[in-house]
């Protein structure tokens, strides 16, 4: 299909009417119902008509945007061959733009056949919409080596001062000047918003009080939440221009290997009962394929299903403009027939499509199936999360026996995972902590999780997240305690910043959010979650600034390339230096030492500017005079001016940054900040 022509299923508007189409390669019978103005009472049921391949239509004159709409399927009624047929089970089109009201879960939409339910009156309704013209066409603004910063809309927006009330919680808060105004001192180049689609709640919350506050819980794929985007994609679509105008890309977390119809004990939504056996994925017994960990498995190798994902991310650049997509369990979208596979063809498509191939693809490399750790193994464009970087930093800031060499792959864009097949530059995605698992600053203040807030008897959540607690566990009024956890997040945050390649960071984490412990808060719609802006550590948050002022400034930092410990062809000094506190090269012994917690990693310039930028970091708890080698002519200054120098030692629990200076400069304010 041409990536220009728009979809051939949903309820498509035009003059005159609409054309209701579906798909169902098993289904006997399909019909549309039309509902009231509320979405409540159903005025009509139609028969779609089949057209062949699967394809089921009508086209019903005089009706226009706004109307509420649902589907029903008959067929066979077998759930253990895979069969879920059932015309008293109201179906949301999987085409959805948009519906009337949120997901809901109901036990009664997991009633069997014949137990006398029509769900029409527990359903969302869809709303047929007549489409913008698309936005106009441009490159995204994103491009590898910026700053990514992860952003849960409801939390990030809930408490925040400035944000007027009746905004706060929605995708339209992120267009507000305060939102912007903190995006631009943090030097993001992109927002990466976690799932603003629809999506339900797992069936064990509700009765413990609790919902599913991340979204990572689709039903379908296009429409936005309600309750995150009660605009619409118009919404969304004024929110990335607003934040597009201001510099800042914008991707979309999507949610494409499962749905919340869940396992056989789950509720009857949309995909289920359409087509369970194409839609989903089968073991060879004809049990759902559960390699999510939720019950079911999208068979993306389908080519109705494969087909469905490509409209979605379509719709996405052409009806709201964002850059690009990070996908959530993405091995899943290269299995087939099970199995990953880099060629996959949905992944092929991706790469090929006319309107998706520029824009920026990011994979959370696993999932829970056979062979599901597929760190690297994803095809260029795509970047990938980096959990080897995030778990390797951890440990080496934790105290963790020989971690020097670790921590300098990691430093340099881990080019043990990422230089395979002869690639010159990184797809790392580098993070310390994302929405999964424990924030920034909880690592250095828990040592075990506390998910008891989740109603699971803290079985939830992983068990070892490589965190310390600096002698006390959660709270603490001890000053040295204090210090210790605000010295180990200053670390924190620099190594990230002095990393090669793309980094990420989560909203809330350069001013030291807490969740408490919780390393699962999936289901936490509450303070465990939303930002305390108004508590918020000021001076960490200036701390990032500099930290990403300095990253902007200094090429070397961004830049994708691996190193190569040789000099480039237009310079003669060499793009890394390895060496010890003493100014020595890291020798073989040096490099094994388990004891060694110490590095300094020295970043040659450009052809523009060929001063070198030292990076020293101490790792261990005591102080440290570092040597820097010298260069005639320069002189060695701190690259963010309000941090400590080398004419003294460099206490323990540190990364200090110094850049060179031209003799004749050294001092002067524009040069100390590492200013062009």
């Amino acid at each position: 299909m041409p990536a220009d022509q728009r979809p051939r299923f949903g309820g498509l508007v035009s003059e005159g009417g609409i054309r209701f189409a579906a798909w169902s390669q098993a289904a006997r019978r399909l019909w549309v119902s039309i509902f009231d103005e509320q979405g409540n009472q159903e005025i009509e049921r139609l028969e779609l008509q089949p057209e062949g391949e699967g394809v089921h239509a009508l086209f019903v004159a005089g009706l226009g945007p706004g109307t509420r709409y649902g589907f029903r399927a008959d067929g066979d009624y077998a759930p253990d061959r895979g069969l879920w047929f059932d015309p008293e089970k109201m179906l949301i089109d999987p085409y959805a733009l948009g519906i009337d009201r949120p997901y809901a879960y109901d036990w009664r939409l997991t009633r069997r056949r014949g137990e006398g339910l029509d769900t029409a009156p527990l359903m969302p309704k869809a709303i047929a919409a007549a489409l913008p013209k698309p936005v106009p066409a441009a490159p995204p603004l994103f491009q590898p080596g910026g700053l990514i910063y992860e952003v849960p809309v409801r939390a990030f927006t809930m408490l925040h001062p400035g944000i007027p009330e009746k905004l706060r919680g929605t995708v339209a808060a992120l267009a507000h000047p305060v939102v912007i105004e903190h995006l631009k001192k943090l030097g993001v180049s992109a927002v990466e918003l976690m799932p603003v689609t629809a999506s339900i709640d797992e069936r064990h919350l509700p009765p413990l009080g609790l919902r599913n506050a991340w979204g990572y819980n689709p039903v379908t794929f296009m429409a936005l939440d309600p309750r995150l985007a009660p605009g619409g994609i118009m919404e969304l679509r004024n929110a990335v221009a607003a934040l597009r105008q201001a510099g800042i890309g914008v991707i979309l977390d999507l949610v494409f290997n499962h749905t919340g119809e869940s396992d056989r004990l789950g509720p009857t939504l949309s995909l289920r009962g359409f087509d369970n056996q194409a839609y989903y994925r089968h073991t060879p017994d004809g049990r759902l394929a559960n390699d999510t960990g939720t019950g079911n498995t999208v068979a993306c190798d389908h080519p109705i299903a494969g087909e469905m994902v490509l409209d979605t991310l379509r719709h996405f650049v052409r009806d709201a403009g964002v850059d690009g997509f990070r996908f959530d369990l993405a091995p899943i979208l290269g299995r087939v027939e099970g199995t990953f596979d880099a060629e996959a063809p949905l992944l092929k498509a991706m790469g090929e499509d006319a309107l998706l191939a520029d824009r920026v693809l990011i994979a959370e490399p696993w999932d829970i199936g056979p062979d599901g750790y597929q760190l690297g193994s994803f095809p260029p464009p795509f970047l990938e999360w980096n959990d080897k970087y995030r778990d390797d930093i951890r440990r080496f800031w934790r105290g963790d026996a020989g971690m020097v060499g670790a921590l300098a792959t990691r430093l340099a864009g881990s080019s043990d995972v990422f230089a395979a097949n002869g690639q010159s530059a990184s797809r790392t995605v580098n993070f310390i902590a994302a929405h999964d698992g424990m924030t920034l600053a909880d690592i250095v203040r828990y040592e075990r999780k506390h998910n008891q807030a989740n109603g699971e008897q803290n079985r939830d959540g992983h068990n070892e997240n490589l965190s310390w607690n600096n002698g006390v566990e959660g709270d603490a009024d001890k000053p040295a305690v204090a210090t210790a956890r605000l010295n180990d997040q200053h670390a924190l945050l620099a190594t990230l910043f002095a990393s090669r390649g793309t980094i990420m960071l989560t909203a809330g984490d350069e001013f030291g959010r807490s969740q408490q412990g919780n390393n699962n808060a999936y289901a936490q719609d509450n303070a465990i979650t939303w930002l305390d802006w108004a508590g918020r550590d000021q001076a960490l948050e200036h701390y990032t600034i500099l930290l990403s002022t300095l990253r902007r400034a200094v090429p070397a930092l961004s830049d994708t390339r691996f190193l190569t410990g040789r000099p480039p062809a237009d310079s003669d000094i060499a793009d890394v230096a390895w060496l010890t506190e003493t100014g020595a090269p890291l020798d073989q012994q040096s490099w094994q030492d388990p004891q060694r917690h110490r590095l300094v990693m020295i970043l040659g310039g450009d052809s523009d500017d060929e001063r070198r930028l030292a990076v020293l970091i101490n790792g261990d708890r005591r102080a440290c005079t570092f040597t820097l080698p010298a260069r005639e002519g320069f002189s060695w200054e701190p690259a963010i001016a309000e941090t400590a120098d080398i004419e003294r030692p460099v206490s323990g629990r540190t990364v200090i940054f110094m850049i060179e200076c031209a003799a004749a400069q050294a001092g002067t304010g524009e040069k100390r900040n590492g200013g062009r």
